[in-house]
């Protein structure tokens, strides 16, 4: 079928945040589906709360509404814009689940809007546990003995049937959210009670447990005319019991013999024509490790986590002819560039192998069980290509970036007895494949290994080769290794890093014998289906020869920001896209290199080439002595780049824009405090300490509170803010070994400071702030875990000029050229400096949004050679509030307290638009799913620090209507202040007690700042229930204020939706 001609304007829903199990892998496919709608003449209308992101960027939807992904919110759009189509299948479980939602109150109906690509359907016989149950039965596809349970009891009697082990599958959840697998009574009554809470509708599934079983993978995607195609099938290393979004995957599968791959390719299509799903679809089996027999785990009726990284090993892009299909083309109407003259109706055949390897925050969350089950953990991921899967495997390790070149030499693992690993290896664990390798090198057998993990022999037996050669190479010295030793090591896979360690000599040495011996990578292209000329490149050592032509227009390189990590999202991404898009508006080609498949940065249109290589120095430097380009970008992809970017310049690369001297000085606080005395800007008292007896000598000097933290270092990890000596030498001892050769710096903690930052860009010669954003959260609390305002609120205007004066002082001093970012505090009204990176930063898209003033384009621009002044810039008056708040993944790690501090702890973020900053802000919680109250009960209970800072908050309260509960000590405080009150006991008091109000509901917003760092039981315990139970709750008394005026807001006023653009128009 031709296109739908009815359709005029689509309203696309996005997947807001960036959370665990629903990451940046939906901005890709986002983004991509507003670009195949828009290129058929169709209005797009993006929702979408995510301003990180490039979908909600100008020039990519037509309009975009940077609005809470609500009912309402999306309702009030329809009724404004009179989309005659909406696309669901774009924005993950959010976007579905929504859209469910809607079509049930009949709100497109109403509003003639057709919901287009995912049939009510098909959805709700995918998602809903009971009727995929009854739809596999009647067509005869095998499922595990299972039932469908909303009440303990229902829970109880199927285990006493069926026996342990058994897994738990909320119903509408993403990333397996509230599952598990329980081996007992007490693991039962967990995982139950939990997926109840968690699934939208109450229900989950329980089914026998085939854990040990392979697990695999088909992308499928099916047209309106019943057009069939299977993308790629991928293969899980973990066996079942393991979320596929923490499974190492490899694609094409390297374990299934033909039949067994037509059997689940069978089994696949016959699904998906089933669901009568139009769009991709994601169908999950286990499989049998020891006969031909499977059973289907489930299906994602839509673009799934798993399409991004199947859409980037085929070069297929799933998404885009996804989007095709939903406005009535069939496959065989769109074209297929790769095969001439077939349409995109044609399987893509890999000739390669494709590895997945997730990135885990477990840096960051120190007290969260690092064990893998079925609920998600991971927070982002590497994809790598090699010829053979020993090669590929091999480079995403030394793409993930965790202080590893290759699988083994790992010292705390050599530390380990055998009997300790052995344990370590029955479960599956973030170190996994890393014991592994260890075990290995200890001579214990492929056998024992596959017995203790069910992983399937290929896999270990492809590591024991590895292993075999790696501790090979131990007794050979490498002024006599053999030049075919070494084409060997690469032809495995082994890094130029890795082998520098072996032989304990410099990479660089590595890499010039390795030269010198004509031992270089050649090249290999994967040609994108249905996209003219497209295609991008991975790098070999197997002698294959080199396929990728060079010609000699201007090239210019950026390199990404490899994997998604806490500290380092897709704002770099965001940033890295932009220098693409500039690049060429400005007549050069762009080539990116980055090893992220979730990413708009690896699309195949984004860059004119692209390089799926980890951001290392050797793999740099291989590909720009191959382009030779004019220079390479580095100060936008977060410190990936900056890590290696002094290595590249010592090897000759040219670095455009601030050089990484300039970089690193501003990073090293000796030499910044000099500078900043130079300059005559004003910063906290501090120190370095090399010793701990110099650390106690500092603190008693500085006088605490103060802030610690290792040297060198993004996303604060490390960083704690210290009240007493006992502390900082506890401190001392973990952080001095945090980074060795790194000393520990001491600073004057600013009490009660209001934090505030810049983005500004510079020429060298001149600075030009944009705006002074104003942190919300005091001082103390790591900015990407802030929410933040822009314009600042405040923040009086002489401080305002202040700022944006050290700003331009820094920039010249440190001969930025580029983006500069600089946070700032205040304090007893004098305005200190907290630091200066002189590169992107995770604000650069929200500075853009709100202002309209691309950061990012004209960095690229003053890196070309242009000057500030040849731009044309203007600071503009803002005449609405943009507020940023941050998104926590505390609901996947329940062991954590969800306390913020100095160490950066969010995954994604939101943002409220307004005229005002109490409607902005309540519509930033509304977005982060905080839904602030309107009316009720106020629980508060607050440190003695800040009981002088309540009073005012609580009488606000009552004055708006609700009533306050308070404990012992802040009760006693407020009643003594003449503010009404309502006592309840603390947990150890006795009975009721505060738990049980919050466990009953009783509360409906939760003001609770703890005692000290290592806070009290009470304390941990409120804040950990209140997101048990999805109760608002505030850490921090700045934060507490700025809900009062965001409840104010939303009791007096109605606000209907602007789109970015009528704001800025």
């Amino acid at each position: 079928m031709p296109r739908d001609f009815t359709l005029n304007k689509v309203l696309i829903i996005g997947s807001g945040p960036i959370v665990i199990g629903q990451a940046a892998e939906f901005d890709y496919a986002g983004t991509q589906a507003c670009k195949a709608i828009s290129e058929e003449g169709i209005e797009t209308i993006l929702i979408n709360s995510n301003p990180a992101t490039i979908m909600t960027d100008n020039g990519i939807a037509d309009k975009v509404y940077l609005e809470p992904i609500t009912e309402d919110a999306v309702e009030q759009i329809l009724a404004k814009e009179r989309p005659e189509g909406v696309l669901a299948g774009f924005g993950g479980q959010t976007g579905l689940n929504l859209a469910m939602a809607l079509d049930e109150k009949g709100v497109f109906e109403k509003y003639g809007a057709k919901l287009l690509g995912v049939n009510k359907e098909s959805i709700h016989k995918a998602e809903d546990r009971e009727a995929f149950k009854d739809l596999m039965l009647e067509i005869g596809e095998p499922i595990p003995p299972s039932t469908i349970a909303t009440t303990m009891e229902e829970c109880r009697a199927f285990v006493e049937q069926i026996g342990y082990p058994v897994i738990i599958r909320p119903a509408y959840t993403l990333g397996g959210t509230g599952g598990g697998i329980a081996h007992n009574q007490e693991e039962l009554e967990h995982f139950c009670k939990m997926g109840m809470e968690k699934s939208a509708i109450g229900q989950i599934l329980l089914e026998k447990s085939v854990a040990g079983w392979k697990e695999v993978e088909y992308e499928v995607i099916r047209d309106a005319k019943d057009n069939c195609i299977i993308i790629c099938s991928m293969e899980n290393l973990d066996p079942v019991g393991v979320h596929t979004g923490d499974s190492i995957v490899v694609a094409p599968t390297q374990t299934l013999n033909d039949s067994q791959y037509q059997m689940l390719r069978d089994s696949s299509l016959k699904i998906i024509r089933s669901l009568e799903i139009e769009g991709g679809c994601n169908v999950q089996f286990a499989l049998n490790p020891d006969k031909d027999e499977y059973i289907v785990i489930e299906v994602n009726p839509r673009v799934s986590r798993s399409s991004a990284l199947a859409s980037k090993a085929a070069g297929y892009p799933i998404a885009k002819i996804a989007a095709k299909i939903s406005i009535g083309y069939s496959l065989d109407e769109l074209k297929n560039y790769v095969t001439e003259g077939s349409s995109a109706c044609f399987e893509p055949a890999l000739d390669y192998c494709v590895v997945k390897f997730p990135k885990w925050p477990f840096d960051k969350f120190r007290t969260a069980s690092r064990k893998l089950g079925t609920q998600m953990k991971a927070v982002g991921e590497v994809m790598s290509i090699g010829q053979n899967f020993k090669e590929a495997f091999q480079k995403a390790v030394r793409s993930l970036e965790i202080g590893r070149a290759g699988l083994g030499r790992v010292k705390k693992l050599e530390a380990l007895t055998t009997p300790e690993l052995r344990e370590k290896i029955t479960y599956g664990n973030s170190e996994r494949f890393f014991q592994i390798y260890e075990l290995l090198r200890r001579g214990v057998t492929v056998e024992e290994i596959v017995k203790l993990t069910r992983i399937t022999p290929y896999f270990i037996e492809q590591m024991k080769e590895l292993a075999d050669f790696d501790f090979s190479l131990d007794g050979q010295a490498w002024n006599s290794l053999p030049a075919e030793t070494l084409r060997q090591a690469k032809k495995m896979g082994f890094s130029d890093k890795y082998l520098a360690q072996i032989f304990d000599v410099s990479e660089k040495a590595v890499r010039t014998r390795r030269q010198e011996n004509g031992i270089t990578a050649t090249y290999r292209i994967v040609p994108v289906s249905g996209v003219e000329h497209a295609e991008y490149y991975y790098s070999t050592y197997s002698g294959a020869k080199d396929e990728v032509p060079v010609n000699d227009k201007k090239k210019i390189m950026i390199l990404g920001g490899g994997p998604n990590r806490i500290g380092q999202g897709i704002e770099f991404d965001y940033t890295c896209v932009h220098a693409a898009f500039t690049l060429r508006d400005n007549g050069y080609e762009s080539i990116m290199v980055n090893c992220n498949p979730e990413t708009v940065s690896t699309d195949f249109d984004t860059a004119n080439k692209l390089y799926f290589e980890p951001v290392t120095v050797e793999d740099v430097l291989a590909i720009y002595e191959k382009e030779k380009p004019e220079g390479v970008i580095v100060q936008f992809g977060g410190q990936t780049p900056l890590n290696i970017a002094q290595a590249l310049k010592d090897a000759g690369v040219k670095i455009m824009g601030t050089q990484p001297e300039g970089i690193r000085l501003a990073e090293d606080r000796e030499y910044f405090r000099e500078r900043m005395i130079a300059l005559n800007i004003r910063q906290p008292e501090s120190g370095t300490a090399r010793s701990l007896e110099e650390a106690v000598e500092l603190g008693r000097r500085i006088g605490y509170p103060v802030m610690v933290r290792p040297s060198f270092v993004l996303g604060g990890r490390g960083m704690e803010v210290i009240y007493d000596e006992e502390n900082l030498k506890r401190y001392g001892v973990e952080a001095i070994q945090v980074s060795p050769e790194y000393p520990m710096l001491i600073d004057r903690f600013l009490d009660n400071a209001i934090e505030a930052e810049v983005d500004a860009l510079a020429d060298g010669t001149d600075t030009f702030v944009a705006t002074v954003m104003e942190h919300i959260e005091l001082a103390g609390i790591h900015s990407g875990d802030s929410a933040c305002a822009i314009p600042p609120v405040t923040i009086a205007p002489k401080h305002v000029r202040t700022i944006e004066e050290h700003a331009a002082k820094i920039a010249k001093d440190f001969q930025v050229k580029g983006i500069l970012n600089v946070q700032f505090a205040i304090c007893d009204d004098e305005v200190y400096i907290i630091e200066a990176n002189p590169r992107a930063s995770r604000t650069v898209p929200i500075v853009s949004k709100v202002t309209g003033i691309s950061m990012a384009r004209h960095a690229t621009e003053i890196m070309l050679g242009k000057k500030l002044k040849d731009l044309g810039l203007k600071p503009r008056a803002c005449r609405f509030i943009g507020v940023k708040e941050a998104v926590f993944p505390f609901n996947m790690f329940p062991e954590v307290d969800p306390v913020l501090g100095p160490e950066m702890r969010a995954t994604g973020e939101v943002m409220g638009i307004a005229d005002n900053f109490g409607m902005a802000y309540y519509k930033a919680q509304e977005a982060a799913g905080c839904i602030l109250p309107t009316s009720g009960k106020v629980l508060v209970t607050v440190s003695d620090r800040d009981k002088k800072f309540i009073e005012s908050i609580a009488r606000d309260l009552i004055s708006l209507g609700f009533k306050i509960v308070s404990t012992g000590g802040t009760a006693e405080y407020l009643r003594g202040q003449g503010v009404e009150t309502e006592v309840v006991n603390k947990l150890h008091e006795g009975r009721p007690n505060l738990g049980d109000m919050i466990t009953n509901k009783q509360i409906d917003l939760i003001i609770n700042t703890p005692v000290d760092r290592t806070s009290m039981i009470d304390d941990s315990f409120i804040r950990m229930q209140s997101i048990q139970k999805k109760i608002p709750y505030m850490t921090t008394i700045a934060a507490a204020r700025a809900t009062v005026e965001g409840i104010r807001s939303a009791q007096h006023v109605k606000v209907s939706p602007r789109s970015l653009q009528e704001y800025h128009s």
